[in-house]
């Protein structure tokens, strides 16, 4: 069976070189299935839980504006081709870099009904999840993919995110890029780059986006770019659609 980062990256016109050697988990699609993941708590329980509570010696909470609470947040996060996130990274160093009990070892969805484990970041916050697979999945080890989707907050490298508008992606590549049209899913895959600035990352990793038209899209204007044909992200048929980003998949 074919690798599916190797399928993936066909998809896009993009070489991408195989492990040496992967286990049958790894031989799935690319493409989780967003629908599967269950939100435990919502963000704003997680965030007041995470808050620590501090009172005076009154017993009244000190004065603090709204304001002051979102400037002491946490920095915005996002996904580079180096550190946590480099090729030869593992699991021991993403909990390291975003502690152990935001960190875990749990199985996820591989699509077409098909499961496998990875390391997931933020497992019960759905703006901060984040899932990490690898090329020796007993070992925890070997960055292969990393997936953002659903309602994920992460930003890939050149800042791409879900939500995403079609103009935006193409100014992060710096030039239009092509795109097969939308399938029975309704998602585009991107399939080159162009030769743009998304095509070629510093780390060495790949980029693979796929969009979702306007919910509000006419099915006839849908029909008009099937997913058995490549378009100019800058046809008027695909603008037409007004597409986002609706996944991000970023591998090695």
């Amino acid at each position: 069976m074919t690798n599916p980062w190797i399928q993936f990256s066909l998809a896009a016109a993009v070489t991408v070189a195989a492990p040496a050697v992967l286990s049958a988990q790894q031989q799935r699609s690319p493409f989780p299935d967003p629908r599967v993941y269950s939100e435990e708590l919502t963000p704003g329980q997680i965030q007041r839980a995470q808050e620590p509570e501090v009172t005076s010696v009154t017993g009244f909470e000190p004065s603090r504006s709204r304001a002051a609470k979102r400037a002491t947040a946490e920095p915005a996060r996002a996904v580079s081709c180096n550190g946590a996130f480099a090729k030869d990274s593992n699991h021991l160093k993403l909990a390291t870099a975003y502690k152990t009990q935001n960190v875990v070892f749990t199985e996820v969805n591989a699509g077409e009904g098909k499961k496998l484990m990875a390391s997931v970041l933020f497992p019960t916050d759905p703006k901060r999840r984040l899932e990490v697979w690898w090329q020796n999945e007993a070992a925890r080890a070997g960055t292969y993919l990393i997936v953002i989707n659903d309602k994920s907050t992460w930003a890939a490298p050149k800042g791409v995110r879900l939500g995403q508008q079609l103009a935006a992606l193409e100014r992060a590549n710096g030039k239009p890029f092509k795109l097969r049209g939308f399938d029975k899913d309704s998602l585009g895959l991107v399939s080159d780059w162009e030769g743009g600035a998304l095509a070629s990352l510093t780390g060495g990793c790949k980029l693979g986006v796929s969009l979702r038209p306007d919910a509000k899209a006419p099915q006839g204007a849908r029909d008009q770019v099937p997913s058995s044909t490549e378009f100019a992200s800058n046809d008027a048929n695909i603008k037409a659609l007004k597409p986002t980003v609706a996944e991000i998949i970023i591998g090695y």
